[in-house]
């Protein structure tokens, strides 16, 4: 996306806007230093970020107990999941005073495709798809590159089994398919108890986000995963059952009490679907994790995996050590960030 031409006066609004907000941040540092320094904030404690709210942030101690707490100018860019230490004011109020390493942050491009951190500290991202709407294995494949390629471990979720064929039907195979290249596959239905029992069991003592397209049963799932919070979700529409967002930022939710032990859910909408346009051809490549074993034994040190002689890869397929439709699905997301398009 190009940069917007500004004149001469908006230039100088936009620089003085942004040095009237540098001076106010600067001052309530300065304050919150005065005020430590002074004795008013009580002894450092450990805490987890639950939301974000420009200068502010909901911190949950280590009881669970929320508590908004001021961000101090030199610790920009704390998200939902961040660890960090905090100390209480006497008003019962605290302010962050350092950020604690991350184990793991989920990205996203921002439309200027700038990468930008939306969550931490995730242990994995549960990619829903469903029976209805059909899912496609080139739509998955770019989920799990995605995924790969955050270096959180993914997690197949497909939900609406109760229409699924006896068989299991072509769905079936599909997912056989990635159960055999390591990838755990979770099948649920909001339509009875049982299907939700190994969701759950997936989810205790592990901080997870969902993804996936729109209609495949987010947000029923996190409704019944959820059911205490129902201030998350506006109005539901009668027919589609799926949820308005009164929020645009990620928060993280504890599932105690949920059927969960120990659980956490990372919810936002700007998280739940996420292109690929950040990515290169080699992080593509490495997102193919059955691809790994074969590469860097191609003939040609610049091998592209099309049709040089020697490719390792092309000689996969003719074996049957890759499936000839993740190939086929490898080439056509290179293809797409020829083009680039925008999304999934």
């Amino acid at each position: 996306m190009s940069k917007r031409n500004l004149s001469r006066q908006q230039r100088w609004r936009v620089e003085k806007i942004q040095a009237e907000r540098a001076k106010r941040a600067e001052k309530r540092d300065a304050d919150d230093t005065d005020k430590l320094a002074a004795g008013e904030y009580g002894a450092e404690q450990t805490g987890r970020v639950v939301a974000h709210f420009g200068r502010t942030l909901e911190v949950h101690d280590d009881q669970g107990n929320p508590v908004r707490c001021h961000l101090r100018a030199n610790l920009d860019g704390l998200v939902t999941g961040d660890r960090v230490i905090w100390r209480a004011s006497n008003d019962g109020s605290g302010v962050v005073v350092a950020q604690l390493p991350r184990d793991t942050v989920l990205k996203r491009p921002d439309p200027r495709g700038q990468l930008k951190p939306v969550a931490a500290n995730i242990d994995q991202l549960l990619i829903v798809f469903a029976v209805e709407p059909a899912p496609h294995a080139n739509l998955i494949d770019r989920y799990l590159v995605a995924a790969e390629a955050t270096q959180i471990p993914p997690v197949l979720v497909l939900n609406k089994i109760d229409l699924l064929p006896e068989d299991g039907g072509e769905l079936g195979l599909l997912l056989e398919r990635y159960r055999e290249l390591g990838y755990p596959v979770i099948r649920t239905t909001t339509a009875s108890e049982d299907g939700l029992a190994e969701l759950r069991e997936l989810l205790t003592e592990r901080t997870s986000v969902f993804v996936g397209q729109s209609g495949v049963g987010k947000s029923s799932l996190i409704d019944l995963l959820l059911p205490d919070e129902e201030l998350r979700i506006g109005a539901l529409s009668a027919d589609s059952r799926k949820g308005t967002h009164t929020t645009t930022t990620a928060r993280l939710y504890p599932m105690t009490g949920a059927g969960v032990e120990a659980g956490e859910l990372i919810d936002s909408p700007g998280i739940r679907e996420f292109g690929l346009t950040h990515l290169d051809e080699q992080e593509v490549l490495d997102g193919f994790v059955e691809f790994r074993a074969h590469l860097g034994h191609c003939r040609f040190r610049d091998c592209r995996h099309r049709q040089e002689p020697g490719c390792a890869l092309l000689q996969a397929v003719e074996n049957g050590d890759i499936h000839p439709a993740r190939f086929a699905s490898y080439r056509r997301i290179v293809e797409s960030l020829d083009t680039g398009p925008g999304s999934f």
